[in-house]
């Protein structure tokens, strides 16, 4: 194997394909990037985990046609140190030269024909902006547990039906949802897939960018697999097994209460009065007529308090929130103004965006967050 190439162009590659081998592999082999020079002027990488996996095609004069597999970590992280030069890589033995100016490194591959095979990608059922489907998996990762002890909450729920994808996300304490168009290759396309939130993070952040993504999903088919494809790199997961709690539910159907409130103010209001908030302290929000008096702390703890201009429609309502939760709700919407709906001071608080105080709110996201009680 012989081949040249652009030193950015290798060290992007590199870096992308190698960004999800496993810390603790349970077989070496596992920490190896695959590269496949082929006859055609491209270079082949691939990584994989036996959940996920990643492939990424690159441009390269390739002068004699062979594949190897080497360390993905210390083949990315001598990639991105390489001077602004051409690139040329060829195999010796049981090694490969990786040459740029006067750099050289000398690398030991591994046994490609222990390499596992790779999942073929799913057949693409459609293709969604990229821009938009970040912006989504953004608003929606925030609710997904961390808890590895319920895998099931670790995933996002994404539901299927139409030009229509619908994403659930809830870690018991609060809830995401957040709908948006695609253009699925059959208009009658229906499907329901359970995706790690972590994976979907993953692929938003490095392929979201890339304009139009295609999805693919093989589901109730042995091994369900979801697999996204975008400028040249394409991606693999294997789909969490279980069946997800039926949240939708949980969002109320009437709401006799809401108010609106600056989307930033409350944010930047939030961030101070919760300076004083200690850990799994909540943060008190007292609505009234024309105004919202955020405070936190008692007794002679710190104490901090401060009011915002609010529109409220309905009674007089107090509500405490866990800080961070509350953040990470308002962060996530994106929009001037934040409606917040109430059913009762103990009741979990709907909170969904709009353009203007008195405008219509928007219920392409919707953010359910479960207030803590308190004394009095």
């Amino acid at each position: 194997m012989k081949f040249r190439v652009e030193r950015d162009v290798l060290a992007d590659a590199v870096t992308w394909t190698a960004r999800t081998l496993p810390q603790r592999p349970p077989a070496p082999v596992l920490t190896g990037v695959k590269l496949e020079a082929n006859a055609d002027g491209t270079v082949a990488l691939f990584s994989f985990d036996y959940e996920v996996s990643a492939r990424s095609e690159i441009p390269a004069e390739v002068i004699e046609p062979g594949t190897v597999l080497v360390s993905g970590k210390l083949l990315a992280e001598i990639a991105r140190s390489l001077p602004s030069k051409p690139v040329d890589i060829h195999l010796e033995g049981t090694k490969i030269i990786v040459a740029c100016g006067a750099a050289r490194f000398t690398l030991l591959t591994m046994q490609v024909e222990d390499y596992p095979t790779l999942p073929v990608m799913p057949e693409i059922a459609g293709t969604v902006d990229g821009d938009e489907f970040s912006q989504a998996v953004t608003q929606v990762a925030v609710a997904a547990s961390r808890d590895d002890t319920l895998p099931l909450l670790t995933g996002v729920r994404v539901e299927i039906e139409g030009d229509n994808i619908t994403m659930l996300s809830t870690d018991r304490y609060r809830l995401a949802l957040r709908e948006l168009p695609w253009s699925p290759a059959n208009a009658d396309f229906s499907a329901i897939a359970l995706i790690k939130a972590k994976t979907l993070s993953d692929v938003a952040k490095t392929l979201g960018s890339a304009g139009q993504l295609s999805l693919g999903l093989t589901a109730g088919a042995g091994l369900d697999m979801v697999g996204f494809e975008a400028g040249g790199r394409r991606t693999t997961s294997q789909l969490v097994d279980g069946d997800y709690p039926a949240v939708r539910r949980l969002f109320p159907e009437t709401k006799p209460i809401h108010a609106v409130v600056g989307t930033q103010a409350l944010i930047e209001a939030t961030r101070r009065v919760a300076l004083v908030a200690e850990r799994n302290t909540p943060i008190r929000l007292s609505f009234t007529e024309g105004s919202v008096s955020l405070d936190a702390g008692a007794g002679d703890d710190a104490q901090a308090s401060e009011a915002l201009e609010a529109l409220l429609v309905g009674e007089d309502i107090t509500v405490a929130f866990n800080p961070q939760f509350l953040l990470d709700g308002l962060t996530a919407l994106g929009t001037d103004f934040v409606r917040l709906s109430f059913t009762h001071p103990n009741k979990p608080v709907e909170f969904t965006g709009q353009g203007s105080l008195e405008g219509e709110d928007s219920l392409h996201f919707r953010y359910l967050l479960v207030p803590i009680r308190f004394a009095g």
